[in-house]
């Protein structure tokens, strides 16, 4: 009793009589520490082994160990990526507006140099050559700040309904996702992290799928990412454009979720 007592700092007996954990200890099972609680989590086979796989590549001791730092890490560091997706909503309506600014100003200066006094022509030029200098800055601090914020699948699709149904398939198999609804911002996207995987809508509010898809593949950083259609716009339509487009294949809405599993091995 007095070693069971040393070991876990637990009573053998109380009031009298024998603890269920001083039985248990003398049958072998493991009993935890004071001031310590068992918790339990499920999760896959494929996840348990990739989290296990981390664990011994950075010499963490047990599985255990990588989950209690890494909640530990999550809770200190919620906080400032609040902030962070806060800080980006702005950090995108400001570059919103400078787009503006320096699309009119170099507008006035093509087709009105002849027509504007030249120190007003110098003060346009001025207006334009800082809004260059602002964009290199913006872009610098979106990739410092945005370095850690990694993901393996981007979505694009302005459909709620579709991005929740791929995300969770997506996530389950532990992919982490990231979706946006404009071709806009998945090209912004792509300047600063490179994924394993899109999956493009063909119909976007702002830019024809096709038209992006066309950019990413004739850009030499982002032409070896596997690049799949989802939409509803007919098959007949999407054979057509694909060797043009450069795609490398597609999936019809509603999805058969069994023809994801294809993708599966190339992520």
């Amino acid at each position: 009793m007095q070693n069971y007592e040393e070991e876990t700092g637990k009573k053998a007996l109380w009031r009298g009589k024998i603890t269920e954990g001083f039985k248990k200890w003398q049958k072998g099972e493991r009993i935890y520490p004071k001031g310590k609680e068992r918790i339990n989590i499920l999760v896959t086979e494929e996840k348990k082994n990739r989290w296990q796989k981390f664990a011994n590549d950075n010499n963490l001791a047990t599985l255990s160990k990588l989950i209690r730092e890494s909640v530990d890490f999550y809770i200190e560091q919620n906080p400032r990526l609040s902030e962070l997706n806060v800080f980006h909503e702005y950090l995108h309506e400001f570059k919103e507006n400078l787009n503006s600014i320096k699309g009119f100003s170099h507008l006035l200066i093509d087709n009105y140099k002849d027509d504007l006094n030249w120190d007003v022509l110098l003060k346009i030029k001025e207006i334009f050559d800082k809004s260059l200098n602002l964009e290199k800055i913006i872009k610098k601090i979106i990739k410092t700040d945005t370095k850690n914020l990694q993901y393996d699948i981007l979505i694009v699709d302005d459909d709620h309904s579709t991005i929740t149904l791929l995300k969770e398939y997506f996530e389950k198999k532990g992919y982490k996702c990231k979706d946006v609804s404009l071709g806009t911002e998945a090209l912004e996207l792509l300047d600063i992290f490179i994924p394993k995987l899109i999956l493009l809508d063909i119909l976007l509010p702002d830019i024809n799928g096709y038209e992006i898809c066309k950019k990413i593949k004739s850009n030499e950083k982002l032409r070896r990412v596997p690049l799949y259609y989802i939409t509803a716009v007919p098959e007949s339509e999407i054979y057509e454009k694909m060797s043009d487009s450069g795609a490398d294949g597609f999936f019809l809405k509603p999805f058969d979720m069994a023809e994801f599993n294809n993708l599966i091995g190339i992520i």
